[in-house]
């Protein structure tokens, strides 16, 4: 046992398993599947959280039936075709000491026909809250067919070699929509008293038991979303969770935040506070004698995790997230190195981001996610030859191959025109709520001070300085500059926007370096529709700023609606009494307002002391071409933090 978090690092006995510790990879959709086979790709990805130290996995649902077919990378149900594929990732997992379990799904009225081609069953029939289709209200024999599909799939899992599966009755499911009058409203067997709803779930887990045996987990997937009427509260949930204990029907419940009918919570946001089911673990395990209970929902650190445990709010915890950002966290935390921990952003750009466009998962600051099986993990092969290696630029890109440089045993030197290192990526960490960027910088300088990396601040060169420098590599990574001409997509006749030479005019990134004085009144030209609009003009809010906010897109922060935080900065905003125009192109800036027109409307004019730009930046290529050197990030073309994070991984490894 570790003695730097010793709640977290005690063992827990599972059913016929001891876990080495508390914390869980718990399940979500990793999305990796090859024509519906786990692959190299799921192997890699799950054998490296093994590695890294968790003491359970629970693998990403499988679809129990033709119906319950919900995304493209979703496993082929109904098929013993599946089970040498996963006995592939089992084996690996079991070899680095882990418990592997396997998730088993029915999403019910919310499934897509898109990817399944049939219609979704439900107990009532009622509409689907992903789309607009509706549902089919099952007969008792197709109940039956359900129910002999979990049993048939928990029966794949157990020839697949895991050591048990955990039932998903979680965010609306089609188990919990037994559950729910809401969804229920059946007159049969199957509905109306507490008794006959319980009944779907309670016969699946005697049946699961009975071809099991006894060395076989089951565990329960729940949630709260305290906010939706229609949904359960936490005292119907403690006597649903308390009804299937007496009964000794699981061995674990697992407990998550939100649901289908709001989404938000489910993958929680920066807008979310941290340890959020702690609270809903918390008063589940006051109703259970025998079942184990697990805290999910925004437990990122090792701090947190060790924190719910250490106060008995939950008996173990798990961290997704946090151990897709850093693989190797429990082993760190055990080890009294949590400050090396690579912290995750809760911003969900390539995590559920890449799953909303239905790609397989990834990590913004840890691009080896998915391609753990092609990188050799989140590790590093020491190079043949070191080599003196310069790195020009502090931004995110240059830091991470700086990193990868040193970590591979390159004598690295970076060097950074400015007094500070993280460059645009530091600006977007100043934005309210977003402190966590801040965090990985840190994270970042702290690694590269530990693999003696020479940095050199407030230090610009030219090719000729660079040169002088006597590196046998030089990477340029001197990122991109803001376009302050006010470039609009619905007016590609215009370099640039008209009157933008009338000055009170400043950039989103003057402002948040504090470089920009706005007047009282501002209006934000937002041609990104991303973080740099919004957040730019929720900061200018919260320092007292009338805002309005003008965008081509079809919302403010519509290109972050694949993370779920454009929600909640929209509400947060209409809060502060931001007015937002979308559909909109900004025809003129007049020094003391604008005229803006929204798609097919009539110019409107808008008094506003200044104006605000929010645009894709130009890349910094000048110093790259006069050296010939190779050019990671901004530098090569303006983008996000993450791919200027994976070509900084990328290089640093080629070095």
């Amino acid at each position: 046992m570790s003695n730097h978090f010793p709640a977290l690092f005690q063992p827990l006995q599972l059913r016929h398993k001891t876990l080495r510790n508390r914390i869980v990879f718990g399940s979500h959709t990793a999305n990796m599947s090859d024509m519906g086979l786990p692959g190299e790709r799921h192997r890699g990805y799950y054998e490296e959280r093994a590695r890294g130290g968790a003491a359970m996995i629970v693998v990403e649902p499988v679809p129990v039936h033709r119906t319950a077919v919900l995304t493209r990378g979703n496993f082929k149900h109904s098929t013993d075709e599946i089970i040498p594929h996963f006995r592939k990732i089992t084996d690996a997992v079991h070899s680095h000491g882990a418990v592997i379990c396997h998730q088993l799904y029915h999403v019910g009225q919310h499934g897509d026909f898109d990817n399944s081609y049939e219609p979704s069953w439900s107990p009532s029939g009622l509409p689907s809250f992903h789309d607009s289709d509706g549902s089919h209200a099952m007969s008792e024999n197709e109940i039956e067919e359900i129910i002999e599909s979990f049993v048939e799939a928990a029966r794949r899992a157990k020839e697949s070699g895991f050591d048990g599966i955990e039932l998903f009755a979680a965010y609306n499911a089609i188990i919990d929509q037994f559950w729910l009058p809401f969804n229920n409203r059946r007159d049969d067997r199957w509905g109306g008293s507490f008794e006959n709803r319980m009944r779907f779930s309670g016969t699946i887990m005697e049946r699961i038991r009975k071809m099991a045996g006894d060395d076989f987990i089951i565990g329960l997937a729940v949630n709260m979303d305290p906010e939706v009427k229609v949904s359960q509260s936490i005292e119907q949930l403690q006597e649903i969770i308390a009804w299937h204990d007496q009964r000794q029907l699981m061995d674990y419940v697992t407990c998550g935040t939100g649901s289908y009918f709001s989404s938000g919570g489910i993958i929680p946001n920066v807008f979310f506070a941290d340890k959020l089911g702690a609270p809903h673990a918390e008063a589940l395990k006051q109703v259970v004698k025998f079942a184990k209970v697990q805290c999910e929902a925004h437990i990122r650190t090792p701090e947190n995790a060790n924190y719910v445990v250490a106060s008995s709010q939950a008996d173990m915890v798990s961290i997704v997230r946090g151990q897709i950002a850093d693989p190797h966290l429990a082993n760190k935390a055990a080890e009294g190195r949590s400050e090396d921990v690579r912290p995750c952003l809760s911003c969900n750009q390539m995590c559920w981001g890449r799953r909303y466009r239905d790609y397989w998962i990834s990590c913004l600051i840890n691009p080896s996610v998915g391609r753990e099986f092609e990188w050799g993990g989140d590790r590093f092969i020491a190079a043949g030859k070191p080599r003196k290696v310069l790195v020009i630029g502090g931004g995110v890109a240059g830091l991470e191959a700086a990193r990868v440089a040193a970590e591979r045993g390159h004598g690295v030197t970076l060097a950074e025109a400015s007094d500070r290192l993280g460059g645009q990526f530091r600006l977007a960490g100043l934005t309210p709520r977003r402190q966590q960027i801040i965090d990985y910088i840190d994270w970042l300088e702290r690694q590269l001070t530990k693999l003696q990396v020479k940095v050199l601040l407030n230090t610009p060169l030219d090719a000729e300085e660079a040169k002088a420098m006597g590196a046998d590599e030089i990477v340029v990574a001197t990122g991109s500059m803001p376009d302050g001409k006010g470039f609009q997509r619905a007016m590609p006749e215009h370099d640039a926007l008209p009157g933008v030479e009338l000055g009170s005019v400043a950039t989103a990134e003057d402002v948040m370096a504090r470089i920009a004085r706005p007047g009282k009144r501002v209006i934000v030209l937002d041609e990104t529709a991303n973080w740099k609009g919004g957040g730019t003009a929720l900061t200018l809010a919260e320092a007292g700023h009338e805002v309005t906010i003008v965008t081509g897109a079809s919302a403010v922060m519509a290109e972050m609606a694949r993370t779920n935080a454009d929600v909640q900065l929209r509400s947060r905003l209409r809060e502060l009494g931001v007015r937002m125009i979308s559909e909109a192109v900004l025809r003129e800036w007049h020094g003391d307002g604008a005229t803006v027109q929204v798609f097919g409307g009539k110019p409107e004019r808008i008094a506003a002391d200044t104006l605000v730009i929010a645009a894709t930046n130009v890349s910094e290529r000048t110093l790259g071409r006069e050296l010939g050197a190779r050019t990671i990030g901004d530098a090569t073309a303006a983008r996000n933090a993450a791919m200027a994070i994976y070509e900084g991984r990328k290089l640093g490894m080629g070095l």
